[in-house]
């Protein structure tokens, strides 16, 4: 499997499994420029910019090693943008990662990370 078709399939198992948690999904892979946010997602008073990583197997460390400052800082400048657009309202907002791994077509381990890291200027 192309390593395109495998995250967009990720990306699917980790909107499921949210979804069946109480999660609305607001968008999915909302772009600003070249950068982008995998999931945006709403339960209650919260707003989660969600990264999803999806590898086929471990044998190249776990997915969420893959999340550098760099991503986390395009994922910003994302949140920003989609914020000014969308205007939600007043929420709690917090970035999360979910990992998805493969192994042969069915997703053998998710791990969702809530508030996985933190920005410390304002949007």
């Amino acid at each position: 499997m192309r390593a395109h078709e495998l995250g967009r399939r990720g990306e699917e198992v980790a909107a499921r499994y949210l979804e069946a948690r109480g999660w609305t999904i607001l968008e999915r892979n909302a772009r600003f420029g070249h950068k982008e946010i995998d999931l945006i997602a709403r339960r209650e008073g919260v707003i989660a910019f969600v990264e999803v990583k999806t590898r086929a197997g471990t044998q190249f460390g776990h997915p969420l090693e893959a999340i550098t400052q760099r991503k986390r800082r395009e994922i910003r400048t994302v949140a920003a943008a989609w914020l000014r657009r969308a205007r939600p309202g007043a929420a709690t907002l917090r970035f999360d990662a979910v990992s998805v791994v493969f192994r042969g077509a069915e997703p053998a381990l998710l791990e969702h990370v809530e508030d996985a890291w933190r920005i410390t200027d304002r949007f």
